[in-house]
């Protein structure tokens, strides 16, 4: 099979993908690359462009799998590395994996670890073979391989897998970066050959670094191979805003049209939306419920720090055009009061509220597209 990469024809390494998943590109927006779609998974259906909460340890911070239910969550993402930790595969495999482990009947998304290890800095060496690491928990010695890390999450019953990849830190060396990348690509080739799940989908990962030719040529080797889809990685790492918004853009405009893209750990709501008109489907980010237990909430009218004085006998809600349940029952008052007592409430309410506003976005979004003016809406003050 032959597809083209940036104008270059190239022959792709298998026939097909592993039919973990179905993606179906319903309308495209005639001024922007924005892209209304439709994943089917083994759990569930998720339209995108969509945003998911992440549940590092198989929970979302502050949130019950109900919670997530009722203002619109479609799939979660949890974490390969700390779940290998603790409380280990074997335990969630045996429990009859991740979905029942955590009470969640929709899709789930784990990621592969790669950035997890990034954070590691001293604690972590990567090495051809893999990535050597000590134990955040207790200093034990770890090895994840391409192929650990694939059956580890074949063992937690994801529907989207992700290969294991080299988050490189920003600023590096565009030797470092190279270097990286290729092994990246090496261990993607890897990863594929070890997963066999047919009811799990495996996503490769586009790295690169801050330089567009390094992305080119990582994308150039990558989308020959099979994969269901593809997420862009090492962006959101320190470097400035008109550099992300760029390699992003240059990134998404290489990969193939009909399989999905996923921009990975970017949050900020205005970077969401200038990502979905780049053409980007999915999006994870933990800036909505970090923010939230720190008392920062998001509303149509800009950011609110919920502990200043200001609202201290203030009646209305955070938002007064949002529907979700915080918002319907509590005041700007109540919510600064819990907050200032360091109530447990407070992270619950104020967490269920920033993700609702989340999940908000990206329906205004995709009616944006459907209506074809996602070129101009939604406009939200930031």
């Amino acid at each position: 099979m032959i597809v083209l990469v940036f104008g270059i024809r190239v022959r792709t390494r298998a026939t097909s993908t592993s039919h973990g998943m179905d993606f179906t590109i319903i309308k495209k927006d005639s001024a922007t690359g924005a892209r209304l779609g439709r994943l089917v998974t083994a759990h569930g259906v998720v339209e995108t462009p969509a945003f998911m909460p992440v549940g590092t340890q198989g929970s979302v911070k502050a949130m019950s799998p109900r919670d997530l239910e009722e203002i619109g969550c479609q799939l979660v993402l949890a974490n390969t590395y700390h779940l290998y930790l603790r409380p280990g595969v074997e335990v969630i495999r045996d429990l009859g994996g991740l979905h029942r482990f955590m009470g969640w009947t929709r899709p789930i998304l784990t990621d592969s670890g790669g950035y997890q290890v990034f954070s590691l800095g001293a604690l972590r060496k990567i090495t051809e073979e893999g990535v050597h690491f000590q134990s955040h928990l207790d200093g034990s010695s770890h090895l994840l391989s391409p192929e650990k890390v694939a059956q580890i999450q074949e063992d937690l019953g994801s529907d989207i897998a992700m290969v294991l990849d080299e988050c490189i830190p920003h600023p590096a060396s565009r030797e470092y970066t190279r270097l990286s990348t290729e092994r990246t690509v090496r261990w993607a080739e890897r990863s594929l050959k070890a997963h066999t799940r047919s009811d799990q989908a495996l996503f490769g990962i586009i790295q690169g670094g801050m330089y567009q030719d390094l992305r080119f040529e990582c994308v150039r080797e990558m989308i020959p191979f099979p994969f269901d889809g593809f997420a862009v990685g090492g962006l959101g790492v320190g470097e400035e805003e008109e550099t992300l918004n760029a390699i992003g853009a240059f990134t998404a405009g290489l990969l193939p049209e009909e399989r999905p893209r996923y921009l990975m750990g970017v949050g900020r709501p205005e970077d969401l939306i200038l990502a979905v008109r780049r053409g980007y489907d999915l999006f994870d980010c933990v800036l909505p419920s970090r923010n939230a237990r720190r008392g920062t909430l998001f509303s149509s009218k800009g950011k609110i720090s919920i502990k200043r004085a200001e609202f201290s006998r203030d009646s209305r809600p955070i938002d007064e055009s949002c529907d979700c349940y915080c918002c319907r029952h509590f005041s700007r008052a109540y919510l600064r009061h819990l907050y200032l007592a360091g109530e447990i409430l407070a992270a619950q309410l104020h967490t269920l509220h920033n993700l609702c506003f989340y999940h908000q976005l990206m329906e205004k979004l995709r009616i944006a597209i459907r209506e074809d003016r996602a070129g101009v809406e939604p406009t939200i003050d930031f």
